[in-house]
């Protein structure tokens, strides 16, 4: 999961334009004050390319915190290898 989280925060600063943010597993949206539906919608498809995945609506929508996400991607990327 390090490889992800370091992925995961690269993939964060650039969708949110951000250089200073600092990825927590408890981070959600409202502790970002850029991350709006569309930067939502705009972040789900730049993790996709970036690790090479596809999310379902459930899964997305499922999401509470970005632990949550990078747990996901992880789980994605387990059952692809």
């Amino acid at each position: 999961m390090v490889d992800t989280w370091e992925r995961m925060q690269v993939v964060f600063r650039d969708t949110f334009d951000e250089d200073s943010l600092q990825l927590r597993p408890d981070m959600t949206a409202a502790d970002v004050e850029a991350w709006d539906s569309l930067t939502h919608i705009n972040l789900i498809v730049d993790i996709e390319r970036e690790f090479k995945v596809r999310f379902t609506t459930a899964e997305v929508t499922g999401l509470k915190t970005v632990g949550d996400l990078a747990a996901l991607v992880d789980k994605k990327r387990s059952a692809a290898s």
